[in-house]
């Protein structure tokens, strides 16, 4: 089965999604071909905020900085019962798109997972700097990589192209949001979702692989209607 996940680094719900879907994949009875897709939150965020992360959140919803702090320790506990360490009062607010363009050239080394996993619990548990070259090329090495390969990529701008391709596929689709989630490009959940959710759209599809090709479903928590009435 063949799942696309469009999602970004610096999107907390995109690391708790992950790894609910990894549980419930875990459960499946069946081969799962994951490709990770790009999605930029903000493509003009600076390389590096000195803004806390809780300040960010209140500017961008027109709410207090306690009111932001207090949302984002509810994201904490999320993470924790997904069994994720988010250190939200030290993230280090960076723009991905270098981390999106390595994980293309991961993907093309057939490490795309481990890259991916790599970059997230550097954002969220270790409050690392993602957008530093010389630290994402260290674990694209951790992840199985070569270092060389990985500075040249990103001194050259390599597979920039890839990461707006990403962005304009979203578009096309009509995503607004991540993460997102397409199996087989014929059923479609959008969001963190639950363990069980993700278990019953994996059963589903396999169930249905006579689905005429193009026809879409879109899923919300544990229902599923026919995308061609959704879209309406």
């Amino acid at each position: 089965m063949k799942v696309e996940i469009w999602s970004d680094f610096a999107c907390p719900f995109c690391y708790i999604g992950k790894r609910r879907f990894e549980e419930a994949a875990a459960q499946f009875d069946g081969n799962i071909e994951i490709e990770f897709r790009s999605y930029e939150l903000d493509p003009h965020a600076p390389v590096k905020s000195e803004e806390s992360v809780h300040s960010a959140l209140a500017k961008k919803y027109g709410m207090t900085a306690e009111s932001a702090k207090a949302m984002n320790d509810r994201m904490t506990e999320q993470a924790k019962e997904a069994g994720l360490v988010y250190n939200m009062d030290t993230i280090v607010l960076a723009n991905t798109h270098d981390a999106h363009r390595l994980s293309h050239f991961a993907k093309e080394k057939g490490k795309m997972n481990e890259f991916t996993e790599r970059v997230l619990r550097a954002y969220f548990t270790e409050s690392e700097h993602i957008a530093d070259a010389d630290l994402l090329a260290g674990w694209a090495e951790e992840a199985g990589l070569d270092r060389a390969e990985a500075k040249e990529v990103l001194q050259s701008g390599k597979y920039s192209d890839r990461v707006r391709a990403d962005q304009e596929e979203a578009r096309d689709i009509g995503i607004e949001g991540v993460p997102f989630f397409i199996f087989n490009d014929k059923y479609a959940v959008s969001g963190a979702q639950s363990v069980e959710a993700f278990k019953q759209v994996l059963d589903q599809v396999a169930a249905d692989e006579e689905v005429t090709a193009g026809k879409t479903e879109w899923c919300q928590d544990d229902d599923c209607t026919d995308g061609e009435s959704s879209q309406d």
